[in-house]
Order: C-alpha cells, then structure tokens, then sequence
C-alpha cells in the first residue's frame, strides 16, 4: 500500500485509509466481532491509516478502534481523531439515530472549541482509545464556531504539536472555505475534506487544493463515494447522508455506464480519481464489514484505464479541467 508524508512534517499515511465512523453503528446497528474483523481486515490489506472521533457514535468508534489496534505494533500505524465535541455522560435513555448512530444514548455531545476543551477532548479520546498516543488531530466541523475555532482551539492545537504530544495537526469539515482559511492562515499540516471532492463534485479545485499545493500541506479526502451514490448508483441511495436528488442519481448511473463499459466498476474509479491532485495524500473509506473493507483494497488496486477519463469528459460528465490520475499512479 503506498503511503505520503502529510505537508512537511514526519506522519505518514497510506493513499487508502480506514474512517471509522461505520464500525460505531452508522445508520444501523454493528456488533463487536463485526467491527472487528473490519478493522483487522484493513490491516491485512495493508492499511496503516485509521481515522476515528468521538462523535462516531459517542465515543464507541475511539473504543472499538482503540481495542482493535492496541496489540499492533505502534510505530506502525497513524491514527488521527478530533476535537471539538466533548462527550458528557447522559442518563436519559433511548438511542442515537437523531445524530446518526443505532448505538444507546449514553452520552451527550457538547460543543467546545476552547483551549480547555481541546485538551480535555484528547484526553478522553486517549482513554477510550487506551493507546498512549494520536498521531494527527483535527478540529472537528467548527463551522458555527469560526472565530473560536481560529482564536482558541488551533492555537492549543499547535502547542500540542510543539510540545509533541501530537505530530500533526488540521481541521476536517464538509465545506471548502474554512478549511481552506485553516491552509492560508495557520500552519496545520493537513485537511480532511468530506464530499467536496469527488467524481460528482469538484468544489476543493477552487481554492482549496491550490492552497494546500501553494502551502505545501496535504489534503485527505473522505466521503469518496458522497455517502453511497458513487458506491452503488440505484433508487434508494444517499447523497450527504440523505436521498439522492434525482439529477445526481441520473448522472451517477451515466458515470457507471462508462466506467463498465471499460471494464471498471464505479467506485473503483470514484476511489482512484482524488489522486489526480498531487495534494491529496489520502482517502478515507468507511466500512463496517470485512467484506467492504476488502472490496474496497480491491478497487483501490483496480487499474482505471485513461479511456474511462476520456469517456466521462465527452459525455461532460467530468470537466476537462479537472485533473485525473496518471494511470498505475496512487
């Protein structure tokens, strides 16, 4: 599995690495020994970048990737969580689907982008991991935070990082313009970019992959697959967590005719496409089975021939803009 150095500093990260958001029971329940072997099945397939947060199902994610790491030989893998969102012990039953996971409402989320809280978040995060160390750590949508996010949080980020409790440090959103503002005003050493850069939408090409190329720092892509629509384009599938419109769902289905009709399945070449960009260091997967973990290394590996490319573009389904990977490239 190859791997990239994030911006200038020393964490590396292989090209595929394993969110583990889905192992916490998003959308529908996960037991234990399910979300285990997913885990295990990344390592196998050679993965060595996992990424987590307390949010994922409030704190089960930490505790279930924590426990399925903490026999792994620990220089021999990165793993990033977040900060953001403490989690304060709730006792007032019932489930939490409303945030997105089947797991019991054990806890409550309590945003806190302060100093304070950044520092308490990864410290619970380290508990419940149970490892002695985060390689890289992210502030965690602080979109309806802003200012707090700049003025307070980033800079306890980065005395953490000068202090070598962490090695690395960024901020992961679902929006280009403030991450982009993290690239340009601080020195984080990585973004993670949720959905905005991928085979249906190519908004980080604006601003925020030339800014992180100008910088020098990198760029980890994650929701490859807009939360399932490039994955499985049929009636029923979600698009930023919700029903897919329509229009994207034709276009997806126009974007799968092409890709088979090169032999390619879509989602191999919704994997590979981010790579096009040299700032992209990483994409994130979720998964919740071993099984998917597989398929999605098999993809990965997938070659996508430069017709598939071509095909898209004269169907105007990909501008001719964007770039696209060379092929045998990671």
């Amino acid at each position: 599995m190859p791997s990239r150095t994030l911006g200038r500093g020393d964490v590396s990260v292989t090209a595929l690495g394993f969110g583990a958001a889905a192992v916490a029971g998003l959308y529908e329940h996960v037991g234990a020994e399910q979300a285990a072997a997913a885990v295990d099945a990344a390592w196998e397939a050679g993965v060595r970048y996992f990424d987590t947060a307390p949010h994922y199902g409030i704190g089960l994610s930490e505790r279930r990737l924590g426990e399925a790491l903490r026999n792994r030989p620990r220089d021999e893998f990165t793993l990033s969580t977040k900060v953001g969102r403490v989690l304060v012990p709730h006792d007032g039953g019932g489930d939490d689907l409303a945030h997105g996971f089947a797991v019991p409402a054990t806890h409550r989320r309590q945003w806190d982008f302060s100093a304070d809280g950044v520092r308490r978040s990864l410290e619970d995060s380290l508990t419940r991991l149970g490892l002695d160390r985060v390689d890289l750590v992210l502030l965690h949508d602080p979109d309806d935070h802003e200012e707090q996010a700049f003025r307070e949080a980033y800079p306890a980020l980065e005395e953490l990082r000068s202090q070598g409790v962490v090695r690395a440090i960024g901020a992961g959103m679902n929006q280009t313009r403030m991450l982009t503002r993290f690239l340009t005003e601080t020195d984080v050493d990585a973004v993670l970019c949720a959905g905005r850069y991928t085979l249906l939408e190519q908004g980080a090409l604006d601003t925020l992959l030339p800014a992180a190329s100008a910088a020098g720092k990198s760029v980890i892509i994650g929701g490859v697959f807009n939360s399932g629509l490039l994955a499985d384009p049929s009636p029923g599938a979600t698009y930023d967590y919700a029903a897919a419109p329509a229009g994207l769902l034709r276009r997806a289905v126009r974007m799968r005719d092409v890709a088979e009709a090169h032999g390619v399945p879509l989602r191999a070449a919704a994997l590979r496409f981010p790579f096009g960009h040299p700032a992209v260091a990483s994409v994130l997967v979720g998964a919740r089975s071993a099984a998917q973990v597989r398929d999605a290394a098999e993809q990965f590996h997938r070659p996508v021939p430069d017709t598939v490319w071509e095909g898209l573009r004269m169907r105007g389904l990909l501008p001719g803009e964007v770039p696209v990977p060379v092929r045998g490239g990671a």
